[in-house]
């Protein structure tokens, strides 16, 4: 590992260029006007695995409802995987609940000011209390997020663990060897905009693919300049899934048959989506096809109207929701998705969901 370290010149070099770059270059970005450790937690866990224009408009919309621990904390679960809907990953959103309640009783609203203390929070591991702590409290600790990792295993000019076979030359660094590197390099006195500087040079031009190396403000650090090894990701799944449409009429409102994820469920429990079909179900020309991807599967999507419920299979997690409510439940991403493309979903009324 010591053949990996960069030189202490090296080091003074890569955080002064990163940081004179970082100065100039940074996204205006709105979690990074503020110093709300409450704020930073927010746009930290809607970050993790989404791009920073899917979060935008959520994180926006998300402080607005709720604009402090306290609000979030006093707000029922249904209404905060609302707010959430279409960022995906409702666990994230359930894990920032839970937390904002134990923040709020047994820390008196204020978030603990360490990595460490921060940790001990739901849903906060090294990465998320890394990021809080050096951003709000000003606390050394490194982050490393995959562009962070990505940044670090080039300069240091070593593949993905993994991928070392595809080339038995070019050593690999493990997690803790990542971790230790990220450590080293740090600025101390300026944690937060250091540990920021290399996730944004990780998103904009440090890229997985054709990086743009000859705007990066550390290439003469660099051992790669380049692509770097990486290990073979598994081939994403391709599946059928197909959806009923029953609408009816009640009381002068039109009202949409919807079905609730069971609790137990292993995504998205508790959340609302449009009743599924069995394969064998009517072989009728849907009134809607689409594709949908999520977590590594991309779905051939099929809703067809069904004109009674008894077409269905028996279900007890069903219930008749006036579009008008539609917008105030915990719909998963598909179903706003489906829901806005036919139409039945003001848009004005929800988050941007991207239609496919």
């Amino acid at each position: 590992m010591t053949n990996l370290i960069l030189t202490p010149a090296q080091t003074r070099e890569f955080r002064t260029n990163l940081l004179t770059w970082f100065g100039i270059q940074k996204r205006d970005l709105p979690w990074r006007r503020t110093r709300d450790p409450y704020a930073i937690w927010v746009s930290e866990i809607m970050l993790q695995q989404t791009r920073v224009a899917a979060v935008l408009d959520h994180y926006a919309h998300w402080m607005a409802r709720f604009p402090t621990v306290e609000a979030l904390a006093a707000a029922p679960e249904d209404e905060v995987l609302a707010a959430w809907s279409g960022l995906g990953y409702y666990r994230r959103a359930r894990f920032l609940h839970k937390g904002a309640k134990v923040v709020v009783t047994e820390y008196n609203g204020n978030l603990p000011q360490t990595a460490a203390a921060l940790r001990k929070l739901p849903g906060i591991g090294s990465y998320t209390s890394a990021a809080i702590a050096s951003i709000a409290f000003g606390e050394a600790a490194a982050v490393v997020d995959g562009n962070v990792e990505r940044v670090l295993l080039r300069q240091a000019g070593c593949c993905e663990t993994g991928a070392g076979q595809l080339n038995s030359a070019q050593p690999t660094l493990n997690a803790a060897e990542i971790q230790s590197l990220a450590t080293q390099l740090i600025e101390t006195t300026r944690p937060g905009d250091f540990n920021q500087a290399v996730m944004e040079l990780g998103a904009t031009v440090c890229l997985p693919k054709n990086p743009l190396c000859l705007q990066c403000p550390v290439q003469e650090t660099c051992r790669t300049r380049g692509e770097h090894l990486t290990a073979q990701r598994p081939p994403a799944i391709a599946a059928d899934v197909s959806f009923a449409l029953l609408q009816r009429k009640r009381n002068g409102k039109t009202e949409l048959l919807l079905e609730q994820r069971p609790p137990a469920a292993t995504v998205m429990p508790g959340m609302w989506e449009l009743p599924r079909l069995d394969e064998s179900t009517s072989s009728e020309k849907p009134i809607l096809a689409l594709r949908h991807a999520i977590m590594q599967t991309n779905y051939r999507v099929s809703v067809l109207e069904i004109p009674s419920i008894g077409g269905l299979p028996m279900s007890t997690n069903r219930r008749w929701i006036p579009l008008t409510e539609l917008s105030t439940l915990p719909l998963t991403g598909l179903a706003k998705k489906i829901l806005l493309r036919l139409g039945l979903l003001a848009r004005s009324s929800v988050i941007r969901v991207p239609v496919e």
